[in-house]
C-alpha cells in the first residue's frame, strides 16, 4: 500500500480530548499527527470555560478541597446507577494519573475554581470539584497562537485573538496542550485536513483517508473529532432535539465525519439522540449565545407561563425546554441593570435592541404585543412570580433553593420581582454544546463492533464516542474531563499493545 505520510498514531480532531491523546502519544516517543478539518485548533473546547471535571487529583488537594475518588464514585453512582460501571471506574482511576502526567509538563498549569456540581445527590460538592487552566500569555505561544481558535465572538466575526490579551479559558487549555505537544518534537499538526475515511488492512485500522491523502497510523487511530451537532440531516435522522443552526459548534466543524467513517467499517453506536443541552439567546446573526447563570428575570413558554426553575444547570434547563412548547422568552425589567444572566458570547444591549433580537416596552402588555405572547397570561405569570419574590419562596419550581441557583447570584435571592419598567424580552432557543452519542467503546477507548468486539487499531473519545454518563450531565467540565481521560487511556492501550 502506498502512503502519503506515515505516523505511529493519527488523531482526528483538536479539542481537549484529541490534544490530550496526541500529547500522551507524542510524549511517549510515538510520532503523532493531529488532523483538524478547519483552519484553527480547539473546536468547541476552545469556546468553553475550560472547566475540567477530573476528581480526586492533586489540583483539588492543593486547594484544600474535600474531594476524593470515593466521593466522586458515590456521586456518579447516585446519578447513573451501575450503568457504565466499568467506564466509571476507569475514569475515576485515570483522573489522578492523568493530572500528574499533565502537570509534569511546565506548559500545563491548573487551579481549582468554585463551580457547584449540578445535582443534589450523595457525594456532591456544593462548591464543586472542577478545575481550570491558568491564563496563557500569547507570547509564550509565539507564532503558534494563530493556530488556536479565538473566542466565539471574535471567531464568528472572522477576527483572531486580541493581541494584548492572554489566552483564557478554553483557548488557554488548547494553547497549553499545543505548547506541550510541540515541545515533544514528535507531534505534527495538520489543519484544513478533514478525515474522510478509515483504511483497513490485514484486519485492523491501518490508517486514514484525509481528502486525497492516505496517512498511515502504524499503531492506532484515535477519533476525537466532536459529534454531529452541526449536521441537520444526522440530527433529524437520530431525533436530537434542537437544530443544527442553534448549536454552539464552530462553523464548519462537528458534522459527524469521524462517527460516520467508523460506522462504515462496522463500528457500533449508542446514545445518538442525546446532547449536552443548554438555553441560548438568539442573536442578530441568528446564531445562539450560550446562556447560563440566571440571577433574575423569568422564562416563559409559548403560552406565557413559566415551565421550570430558570436557574437550573443549563443541561437540565435545556431538557425542560425540549419537553415544553416554545417559542421561549426571557423576561426582565430595569432593576436587573442589564441581561440578568451570563452569555457566551457577551451580548451588548444596544446592538440586540437595535436589531430586534431583544424588545423593550414600558408595559407588560406592550411587551406581549411585541413578542406575540398572550398579554393576560403573561401578566398573571409575572404577578405570581412577583409574589414568590416578595415572600422569598418559589412554590412552583423551587428556584433559589439549590447552591447552584445561588452561586450565580452571589448568595442573594435569584427570584427577583419584575415590576420596574421598561420591560425587556429576548427569545431563548434550545441550544447545545455538542451531541454526546457516538461510537461505543470499551473502558480503554477501543471502538466496538456490533458484536462488542474491539476493532483493532481504532479508538474514540469525547463527543465522537457515546458518553458514559448517558443522558445525565453530572457537573461542570465532565465533557472535557471525560474526553481527556479516555483519550489518555486509549494511548496507554496503544503503548501496551505495541511495545
Amino acid at each position: 500500500m502506498t502512503w502519503d505520510d506515515e505516523y505511529d498514531v493519527v488523531v482526528a480532531g483538536s479539542g481537549a480530548g484529541a490534544m490530550t491523546g496526541a500529547l500522551a502519544a507524542a510524549a511517549s516517543g510515538l510520532r503523532t499527527a493531529v488532523l483538524e478539518k478547519t483552519k484553527v485548533l480547539g473546536g468547541t473546547s476552545a469556546y468553553s470555560g475550560a472547566a475540567i471535571w477530573l476528581p480526586g487529583t492533586r489540583v483539588q488537594e492543593r486547594a484544600g478541597i474535600a474531594d476524593s475518588t470515593e466521593s466522586a464514585r458515590t456521586y456518579l453512582r447516585a446519578l447513573l446507577g451501575d450503568d457504565g460501571a466499568a467506564h466509571r471506574e476507569a475514569f475515576l482511576e485515570t483522573a489522578p494519573e492523568l493530572v500528574e502526567f499533565l502537570e509534569k509538563d511546565p506548559a500545563l498549569e491548573f487551579e481549582w475554581r468554585a463551580f457547584p456540581d449540578y445535582f443534589a445527590a450523595p457525594g456532591r460538592l456544593d462548591m464543586g470539584r472542577s478545575f481550570v487552566p491558568l491564563d496563557l500569555p500569547a507570547d509564550r505561544l509565539g507564532d503558534l497562537a494563530g493556530l488556536v481558535r479565538p473566542p466565539v465572538d471574535r471567531d464568528r466575526a472572522g477576527r483572531g485573538h486580541a493581541a494584548s490579551r492572554p489566552l483564557a479559558q478554553g483557548r488557554a487549555l488548547i494553547g497549553r496542550l499545543l505548547l506541550a505537544l510541540t515541545a515533544t518534537g514528535n507531534g505534527v499538526v495538520r489543519t484544513e485536513t478533514p478525515l474522510t475515511g478509515l483504511i483497513v488492512a490485514d484486519g485492523r485500522v491501518a490508517g486514514v483517508r484525509a481528502g486525497p491523502l492516505r496517512l498511515r497510523a502504524a499503531r492506532g487511530v484515535l477519533l476525537a473529532a466532536g459529534g454531529f451537532e452541526a449536521s441537520a440531516g444526522l440530527r433529524a435522522a437520530r431525533g436530537v432535539p434542537g437544530g443544527a443552526d442553534q448549536t454552539m459548534a464552530p462553523d464548519g466543524a462537528n458534522t459527524g465525519d469521524a462517527i460516520e467513517a467508523a460506522a462504515r467499517i462496522g463500528a457500533s453506536t449508542g446514545l445518538l439522540d442525546q446532547a449536552w443541552f443548554c438555553p441560548g439567546l438568539r442573536t442578530p446573526d441568528g446564531l445562539p449565545a450560550f446562556t447560563l447563570g440566571f440571577r433574575g428575570g423569568l422564562i416563559v413558554d409559548g403560552s406565557g407561563r413559566r415551565f421550570a426553575n430558570e436557574s437550573l444547570p443549563y443541561d437540565q434547563m435545556g431538557r425542560r425546554m425540549a419537553a415544553a412548547e416554545g417559542p421561549f422568552h426571557l423576561i426582565w425589567d430595569a432593576r436587573s441593570g442589564g441581561l440578568p444572566a451570563i452569555s457566551v458570547p457577551p451580548l451588548a444591549a444596544d446592538g440586540q435592541l437595535a436589531s430586534g433580537a431583544w424588545v423593550r416596552a414600558d408595559t407588560l402588555a406592550g411587551l406581549a404585543a411585541k413578542t406575540g405572547l398572550p398579554a393576560g397570561t403573561l401578566a398573571e405569570t409575572v404577578e405570581r412570580f412577583n409574589g414568590f419574590a416578595e415572600k422569598g419562596v418559589d412554590d412552583d419550581f423551587h428556584r433559589g433553593e439549590d447552591p447552584y441557583d445561588r452561586y450565580f447570584s452571589g448568595g442573594r435571592p435569584c427570584v427577583v420581582a419584575v415590576g420596574e419598567p421598561p420591560y425587556y424580552a429576548a427569545e431563548v432557543v434550545l441550544s447545545d454544546l455538542g451531541t454526546k452519542g457516538g461510537l461505543r467503546t470499551d473502558p480503554d477507548g477501543r471502538v466496538l463492533d456490533g458484536s462488542d468486539r474491539p476493532i483493532p487499531g481504532l479508538y474514540a473519545a469525547g463527543n465522537t464516542s457515546a458518553s458514559f454518563t448517558g443522558p445525565v450531565y453530572p457537573g461542570p467540565g465532565i465533557p472535557i474531563g471525560s474526553a481527556m481521560a479516555f483519550a489518555y487511556r486509549a494511548v496507554q492501550d496503544i503503548r501496551r499493545n505495541h511495545t
